[in-house]
């Protein structure tokens, strides 16, 4: 009998996944699961390289629910809810769909299927066309700003599909406008999504649009796939934030592809952003060349090494395309004067398994290295150097924490060192529309985070964040020329060879962090979210303190 049995869970393990090639949102809650399936050994998940596509996200899937008898009762609900919401990729039909122009049924509050405008799927080809709108309201005060209230609405569509089971697309695209709030007011968006400040009207009309898609090519299990697109993108093993790559800024334009063959993982990127020198006149050209490579040694170890480029001022270049090549040799290649203007990074992460539900892993940030002043920062012309710039991070999170199942827990410290994601010029810094493509903390700072996640069930889960953090910073400027800069403002980059730096110089501030998220789903693809955050900054430097505490309501839909 037992034979049997596993015989049966081989054959659904294995039979077919009906190809659907395009990448599934970095922000969409699957992946947290997948996550915590990896720790409790149900699947072999890479989580240091997302997004990933709907085939992949399915074949995990059939691969859970062979071993579903080891889930708790609120992760069968979810699994459950997952085989409806990926019933096309598991079998290849539609029964558990409806489609709103399809059937000529409204039926908008069904709960038991998943809801579309309009399906269509055949031999060669499969499509989904979804509506999406949103409502947000949001306060904010505090000791020391004035009481802000922001009201917005958001309305738009989501494409999808894949013909012949190798081209795949997507577009998502909205348009919003804010129905109340002042410009100051509007402050309140920004700081809460990125993607608001990528748009120049929302600042002043109340008027914006979003848009994120790709067009994707893959072979047969995709060992190898190519994609053009604009998405935001993930690297790196970081369970609370990530150093390489992460979504804390707006989601970028790029060229790629993956490579991904038993063991090993293998991306590459060339990628345009938006940047500036010190907000003050935009740069034409600004963009990432950036790879990862993810070595699988076994189911409980693995290790990443991760290099990217920021190059400006200079139009495509090929050089920077021969893929499985050292970035930064590259850009040697490309001349000694261009080389001086470019950014280069390299990262070595790596994660460990060492019991069943819990994971560490510890992750080295390189921005800069010089080996003759590793341990001394004076140039050879007697100036400071602040050459070696480095970033870590060490993590760990625990799923059924303290036996309570659907609890997790993540603890996770990160320091960057001064001047980390910055440059001297003012223009390859770093980051995408003034915000860092790695980490939310400013260079010349650390973080203890603590982030605990529960599931109440299937419909209604919460997140309790707190985050300790030391930084410092500030610009000093005499006679119109700047004299000091302690490194610690990601966009300011400049004097850092007028004087030696220690971590921490510059104006202290500790901040106290919390912030707590309630996300509940009363009706299939109904979401109601609730978040409210409360901040303590402890001004060392001038003996003061603030606060500042701000609350968001959501209400959205997705069909």
């Amino acid at each position: 009998m037992r034979y049997i049995i596993f015989l049966v869970k081989i054959f659904f393990i294995t039979s077919t996944i009906y190809s659907q090639i395009e990448l599934v949102p970095v922000e969409n809650p699957v992946y947290e699961y997948l996550k915590r399936m990896q720790l409790k050994e149900l699947i072999s998940f890479n989580s240091s390289d997302i997004p990933i596509s709907r085939s992949k996200i399915a074949s995990y899937i059939k691969q859970i629910d062979s071993k579903s008898e080891n889930l708790t009762i609120v992760d069968k609900q979810i699994l459950n809810d997952l085989k409806v919401e990926f019933q096309y990729e598991l079998t290849g039909l539609l029964d558990n769909t409806h489609g709103i122009f399809n059937n000529g049924d409204l039926n908008l509050f069904n709960d038991k299927k998943q809801k579309y405008l309009y399906s269509f799927a055949d031999s060669n080809a499969s499509i989904f066309f979804d509506g999406i709108g949103s409502l947000h309201y949001g306060v904010s005060g505090g000791d020391t700003i004035e009481k802000k209230s922001l009201g917005f609405g958001k309305i738009g569509f989501r494409l999808r599909g894949t013909i012949l089971n190798s081209i795949g697309m997507y577009l998502r695209a909205d348009n919003g406008v804010v129905v109340s709030g002042t410009r100051n007011d509007k402050y309140l968006g920004t700081s809460n999504d990125p993607k608001l400040v990528a748009n120049g009207k929302y600042m002043g009309d109340g008027f914006f649009e979003t848009y994120e898609g790709h067009l994707r090519v893959a072979t047969k299990n995709e060992i190898f796939s190519a994609i053009i697109g604009k998405e935001s993108v993930k690297n790196g093993f970081g369970y609370i934030d990530k150093l390489f790559l992460s979504d804390n800024t707006v989601s970028f334009n790029f060229i790629g592809f993956n490579v991904n063959y038993k063991a090993i993982d293998y991306s590459f990127k060339y990628s345009s952003l938006k940047g500036d020198s010190l907000g003050r006149r935009d740069i034409e050209m600004k963009n990432l060349v950036s790879h990862r490579l993810t070595i699988k040694l076994s189911n409980q170890f693995r290790f990443g090494i991760f290099e990217s480029l920021i190059t400006v001022d200079r139009p495509f270049n090929i050089t920077y395309l021969v893929p499985m090549s050292l970035i930064r040799a590259a850009d040697y290649n490309a001349g000694g004067t261009q080389s001086d203007l470019n950014n280069a990074l390299l990262g070595f992460d790596a994660e460990f398994i060492p019991k069943k539900k819990w994971a560490i892993q510890g992750s080295l940030l390189i921005d800069d290295l010089n080996f003759s002043r590793l341990f001394n920062n004076v140039r050879d012309d007697g100036r400071p150097g602040n050459d070696n710039r480095f970033g870590f991070q060490i993590g760990t999170i625990w799923t059924d924490a303290f036996s309570v199942p659907d609890f997790t827990v993540a603890l996770e410290y990160t320091r960057l060192n001064q001047f980390v994601y910055t440059h001297r010029t003012n223009k390859s810094q770093y980051t995408n529309w003034g915000l860092p493509l790695g980490h939310m903390l400013s260079p010349n700072s650390d973080e203890i985070a603590l982030k605990l996640n529960y599931n109440f069930s299937s419909r209604l889960s919460s997140i309790l964040l707190f985050q300790y953090q030391r930084s410092a910073k500030g610009i000093v400027i005499e006679n119109d020329s700047l004299v000091r800069n302690y490194g610690g403002d990601i966009n300011r980059g400049d004097g850092d060879i007028l004087f030696p730096v220690n971590f921490l110089d510059g104006n202290r501030i500790n901040r106290y962090l919390f912030t707590f998220n309630l996300t509940w789903q009363p009706i299939r693809q109904y979401f109601i979210d609730l978040k409210f955050f409360y901040g303590i900054n402890d001004k060392l430097y001038n003996n003061t303190k603030t606060n500042l505490v701000y609350s968001f309501m959501n209400f959205r839909i997705d069909y």
